[in-house]
């Protein structure tokens, strides 16, 4: 189904698990795709010719999301050269784990300034342009972590609970201009932040999830590309769990 045949989507923190993934279902959607990311170059030529290859149009920009001049460029430089950006995936995060008493500010502010500051950030950017359209799609990805809290990641499930609340207020504000908000809660998914899990935390993971699995990083892309797509046109200010059952 090409449900998304002529929009331009951005997708930030692009290049692996998650974002990658999410790209490329909306490429196969028929959506024409930009993404962001921060480090690898190689990686960043590697998704623009798988997405070209699916017949879309794709860039890849260097920017950091939790930087306001870098995103207002990467923003204004995009749409000059593509076009209006309806549609915005809010991706990009990091991890700074460690158990409260033994956080840094540093890693405080590390978290907060990728994972809150940047969709603040991106969705200032690119709001105003989705609103003189009149249409327009935010999807921000939050998590399981965001409605359970976990041990060990004060910030990073502050920030994805603050992700989830700022869905909903920005939802509130727009839902009369043709733009909706909506989030994506993953559960533990197979990616780089997963990958050095100890192997027997995993196993805790699994057995507290219905399904006995981690998730795919394609599972959370699908749910995305449904919240995206003309299909999801009365939903607004909502979050989608897609975690296995392991918070119902």
């Amino acid at each position: 189904m090409k449900d998304l045949q002529g929009k331009l989507c951005l997708v930030t923190g692009g290049t692996r698990g998650i974002g990658r993934a999410t790209a490329l279902a909306l490429a196969d959607a028929g959506a024409d795709v930009l993404f962001s990311y921060v480090h690898s170059e190689e990686q960043a030529r590697e998704v623009e010719k798988l997405l070209r290859d699916k017949g879309v149009r794709a860039q890849g920009y260097q920017a950091d999301a939790g930087s306001a001049e870098q995103v207002q460029a990467m923003a204004a430089e995009a749409q000059r050269v593509f076009g209006p950006i309806l549609v915005l995936v809010n991706n990009a995060g990091i991890t700074r784990d460690r158990s409260f008493l033994k956080m840094t500010l540093q890693m405080w502010d590390d978290v907060m300034r990728v994972n809150l500051d940047g969709f603040f950030h991106v969705t200032q950017a690119l709001l105003p342009t989705m609103i003189a359209t009149g249409w327009g799609r935010i999807i921000n990805i939050s998590s399981v972590v965001g409605q359970t809290g976990n041990f060990g990641q004060a910030n990073y499930a502050a920030t994805k609970g603050a992700a989830i609340s700022f869905t909903m207020s920005v939802a509130r504000e727009v839902a009369k201009k043709g733009v909706t908000v909506n989030a994506v809660a993953p559960g533990f998914i197979e990616t780089d932040m997963t990958n050095g899990v100890p192997t027997i935390a995993l196993d805790q993971v699994r057995a507290m999830t219905p399904m006995g699995r981690l998730g795919m990083p394609e599972e959370i892309a699908n749910a995305v590309v449904f919240l995206a797509s003309p299909r999801s046109s009365f939903i607004t200010g909502q979050v989608l769990a897609v975690n296995g059952g392991m918070y119902m």
